[in-house]
């Protein structure tokens, strides 16, 4: 199972995400599900980087990613973070047996 979990301040603004586990969908080099997952988490870090301008703090290991950054980066990686979200949703509503999405709020930084 994959988890993703949105890092949201108490008024509502990104913050970062962490994405755990893997799908099990299919077996290693053809599970399309973990496939899609890691595309939507490398692309979002990247365009918040690249396209947001925003220096963002990763960690990745085996079946683990996560990008944190500060709530306050603007607008452009707000929207970067909505994408996000709704290619998860969408991943999660199309393979619920393999993807969960969760929102956590954190203090704000």
């Amino acid at each position: 199972m994959i988890r993703v979990t949105l890092r949201r301040t108490g008024s509502g603004l990104y913050a970062g995400y962490e994405i755990t586990g893997h799908a099990g969908w299919a077996e290693k080099g053809h599970d399309i599900v973990c496939a899609a997952a890691s595309f939507l988490g490398i692309t979002c870090a990247n365009a918040l980087e690249r396209a947001a301008g925003v220096k963002t703090e990763n960690k990745t290991g085996d079946g683990y990613l996560s990008v944190r950054f500060p709530a306050e980066s603007g607008e452009k990686a707000q929207t970067v973070m909505q994408v996000l979200r709704q290619g998860f949703l969408d991943l999660a509503d199309t393979y619920p047996d393999y993807v969960k999405l969760n929102e956590t709020t954190i203090m704000e930084e």
